[in-house]
């Protein structure tokens, strides 16, 4: 049992070493695709909450979720959010769940198609 622990838990297969030098030193040509297509889809989002009287968002340089800043609309976020949910099929999370700091914010994720986020907007 001892030996067949130290290569299950201790010690990383060879094909797997080759395989995360080969992910690492490759071509990053599925990455770049894939971050242009999350730059998009926030872009997509965040601009369309910013035309939103009341909303307040910030582009992150490196997240799927927009934290939009709703404080101007004072107006009761679980209802929004039920509304987002039950209306439009949008799940959101009030900031609050994040801590004190969260407070007046809503957390919305673009990992979705362009399509989507277009057509909830």
């Amino acid at each position: 049992m001892p030996k067949i622990q130290e290569g299950i838990v201790s010690c990383v297969s060879t094909f797997t070493q080759k395989a995360a030098i080969e992910a690492l030193t490759g071509p990053q040509t599925a990455v770049d695709d894939m971050v242009a297509n999350y730059r998009r889809r926030r872009d997509i989002l965040i601009d369309g909450l910013n035309g939103i009287p009341g909303f307040k968002c910030n582009k992150s340089p490196g997240s799927f979720y927009a934290f939009a800043n709703y404080q101007r609309v004072r107006k009761d976020l679980y209802g929004i959010c039920r509304r987002a949910h039950s209306g439009a099929r949008v799940v959101t999370v009030p900031g609050s769940a994040f801590g004190k700091m969260g407070e007046g914010y809503l957390r919305l994720v673009f990992a979705n198609s362009d399509e989507n986020l277009e057509k909830k907007l």
